[in-house]
């Protein structure tokens, strides 16, 4: 059966300064979108991990998805493996967290198919060992994130229509948070205060803008017709929209050979639907095998 492992927007991203260790200590909001990749998951009795579907992009050994389920394997001392299928639907570079967001399904699908038992905290404490945003997809609720990312406390933010728009051509994170143009200074808000609708911006947008001109000429178009924002550090920009059809009608004059989608705003992760229904599943089955 396919698990689902969604895209996320940061409907903000400040930069509030750099950390000691070389990172950089972050605000920001993540939102979940109704457009997943979808993996499945195949038991092996050797113990290898597969990976089924690479990308031509991403070697097999640096897939995060991959680098989860040995990550996993390790920590619980599982001795089965695992083929994995990856139908990746959401774009490589497109500050969605398609990387991170598969690296969160696999860890949470394989604890419950290798019943592997290890509590929400280590699963957190591994995924952030493969990325940052990849604790929110496992915590899988719209958080304001602190820290390097991985500081969450739940929100419930407008659950708005976008109108996402990708241009051709990929942003390295590193590259961005590396770039001596950052802004690294900006003043922490309150929760209260984003929620209450204070003026918030992408930090990343700046630099990305330099060295990205698609980018760039994506926001401006977009900036015409919506409120539009960079998602993460990636080349994606977005728009919000009170109604599915004013993003569509956006969306229909989106000239190439720009990518456009229209998604919805999701406060719960389809992650833990899922999640909910495959425990269902192992009940049901001790309860059958206990009535024969």
């Amino acid at each position: 059966m396919q698990w689902p492992a969604p895209a996320k927007i940061n409907l903000f991203l400040h930069v509030l300064g750099r950390r000691p260790d070389g990172y950089h200590d972050l605000q920001t909001v993540f939102q979940f979108l109704d457009c997943c990749d979808r993996l499945e998951f195949e038991r092996r009795d050797d113990g290898e991990i597969v990976l089924a579907t690479p990308l031509p992009e991403i070697p097999a050994e640096q897939n995060l998805a991959v680098r989860a389920a040995r990550s996993l394997q390790a920590r619980a001392g599982v001795k089965a493996g695992v083929t994995l299928r990856i139908d990746k639907r959401l774009p490589v570079g497109g500050g969605l967290g398609g990387g991170s967001s598969d690296a969160a399904t696999t860890l949470a699908a394989l604890n419950h198919l290798w019943d592997a038992r290890l509590p929400d905290q280590e699963l957190a404490k591994l995924g952030l060992g493969l990325g940052a945003d990849v604790p929110v997809f496992l915590y899988g609720h719209a958080a304001f994130a602190e820290g390097v990312g991985e500081r969450l406390t739940p929100v419930d933010p407008p659950e708005s229509w976008y109108l996402l728009i990708m241009p051709e051509c990929s942003v390295s994170t590193a590259a961005v948070f590396s770039d001596p143009d950052l802004t690294r200074h900006t003043p922490p808000i309150t929760i209260r205060a984003f929620l209450g609708g204070a003026a918030v911006k992408n930090d990343c947008e700046t630099v990305v803008r330099r060295r990205f001109p698609e980018v760039s000429a994506a926001l401006d178009w977009l900036s015409e017709r919506g409120p539009a924002r960079l998602t993460g550090t990636g080349s994606c920009v977005y728009a919000p929209y009170a109604a599915e059809a004013q993003a569509r009608a956006v969306g229909a004059q989106v000239p190439a050979p720009w990518r456009a989608w229209v998604v919805r705003g999701m406060n719960r992760s389809p992650l833990l639907d899922r999640l909910e229904q495959a425990r269902a599943n192992v009940q049901l089955n001790m309860d059958w095998r206990w009535k024969l």
